[in-house]
């Protein structure tokens, strides 16, 4: 059964992956992984087996908690759990797979994807199919399950996840522990492993943390220096921030474009310099936590929902901080979008165009399109509502189009069948009940010159 057709060999709907236990031993030296993953499961229907994505490692055994007759089959891209009385809907199971190997990055249609060794430690990147190099799960997006991590790994490098780890020393090694209460989809859950500094931050009242290779200190405490602004700043426009924590990593290696996972941005070497160049991705990296983390997708189809949005929150950021109006940036990326093909569906843009920079661009230009129909209060009330209500849930295009009705009592089909089901490029709203000052003549012609000119790596 195909449960998402933009990655059709990825996971299973009879289940839900409630909650993983990944015990994880990790050499350095030789790339070797051992590890145990118990994977609590609840059957949504009845069925006689549970099929887990793994890729590249090798099980050597399975246990099902009081089924000393269930059976395993692996394939180069599954591990089938076969039991020898079928689980009725409802019922529970709890499954132990012990395998190992030397984790390998995935070759997909998107590039390389997952376990990653670096110079000196590792990274794990796995949107969208990555998280099954380095443990066996239920890849969906809208598969949210809980975690219990510990790692043991050679001493004087630092373990880091999304959440606030222990360490403690067992023989020659260094065990590190990590609980992740929070609903988490497979793909945002991470390990960065790396000789890291860390500096503790306060990003207003968010408890933050900066782990950087020693030399960089410098570099990175001034590119992330507004990172406590932004956090105010995004904590007005959408609603209080959803985890206990933000966690930065940069890594010592040059990455393609920062990422991010569960309450964490992860950065290369190249987007910091100590200027701010790239102030932008952090701020994008940073609204992905209300946006595409706390908010999740219920299919890849509706990615605008993560990338839109959190392209959108650089806008925001650029007028909170006064470097620029979402109104001006907005009319500058439009014309960038007006000179490109216009072939794709921002609500449905196929697995080939997902990651594409016009998904990001389109969709946050559909929302200032909402902002200019509705007006500035109405709109950031919807977005706070829409962050509020699927906390730590899954949505889809249709959720938010309905809510947008709902909370503005504006009839909106039109528009947002021009903006995300139309390939043809809508002209924005003119006048509208826009709250910031228009964009001057000086200040379009100079943000057009620098979208044309700007990098266009994003997370």
């Amino acid at each position: 059964m195909i449960v998402d057709p933009y990655t059709p060999v990825s996971g299973d709907s009879s289940y839900a992956a409630v909650h993983y236990d990944l015990d994880l031993d990790y050499k350095l030296a030789g790339n070797r992984l051992t590890a145990t993953a118990t994977i609590d499961i609840r059957a949504r229907e009845e069925i006689r087996s549970a099929a887990f994505d793994l890729v590249g490692l090798r099980v050597s055994r399975v246990k099902v908690a009081g089924d000393t007759r269930a059976s395993f089959r692996q394939t180069d891209r599954k591990v089938r759990v076969t039991f020898s009385t079928p689980l009725a809907a409802g019922d529970t199971a709890r499954i132990a797979i012990t395998y190992a190997g030397a984790p390998q990055p995935r070759r997909t249609r998107w590039g390389l994807l997952g376990w990653e060794e670096l110079e000196d430690g590792l990274i794990v990147a796995s949107q969208p199919t990555g998280a099954p190099t380095w443990f066996p799960c239920n890849d969906l997006p809208c598969e949210k399950s809980t975690y219990a991590l510990r790692v043991a790994t050679d001493p004087g490098y630092a373990v880091v996840t999304g959440a606030t780890g222990t360490r403690a020393r067992a023989g020659r090694r260094d065990a590190w522990s990590f609980t992740i209460d929070t609903p988490t989809p497979s793909y945002l859950l991470t390990l960065q492993i790396g000789p890291y500094r860390e500096t503790a931050v306060d990003l207003a009242g968010v408890p933050g943390r900066l782990f950087h290779p020693a030399g960089l200190e410098n570099r990175a405490a001034a590119d992330f220096a507004l990172l406590g602004d932004m956090m105010s700043a995004f904590a007005e426009s959408f609603g209080p921030y959803p985890f206990p924590q933000y966690t930065i990593v940069v890594t010592q290696d040059d990455l393609e474009i920062p990422l991010e996972a569960q309450g964490m941005g992860i950065f290369g070497s190249n987007h910091i310099d100590g200027a701010g160049s790239l102030e932008r991705l952090v701020a994008h990296e940073l609204a992905h936590q209300w946006f595409g983390n706390s908010v999740g997708v219920e299919g890849w189809q509706h990615i605008w929902l993560n990338e839109g949005f959190a392209c959108y929150a650089e806008w925001v950021w650029a007028e909170a901080s006064g470097k620029a109006t979402a109104h001006g940036l907005a009319l500058a990326h439009h014309a960038r979008l007006a000179a490109l093909p216009q072939d794709l569906r921002v609500s449905d843009p196929g697995p080939d165009l997902m990651f594409d920079d016009r998904v990001y661009t389109r969709g946050a230009l559909a929302l200032h399109a909402l902002r200019l129909t509705v007006g500035d209060d109405p709109f950031f009330a919807l977005l706070r509502e829409w962050t509020t209500r699927h906390r730590f849930g899954v949505v889809t295009t249709a959720d938010f189009t309905a809510l947008a009705e709902e909370q503005t009592g504006a009839a909106l089909g039109s528009l947002f069948a021009a903006w995300l089901d139309d390939t043809a490029l809508p002209d924005l709203p003119k006048g509208g009940k826009r709250g910031a000052r228009p964009a001057s003549i000086t200040e379009r012609v100079g943000l057009i010159d620098a979208v044309f000119r700007r990098d266009r790596s994003r997370g």
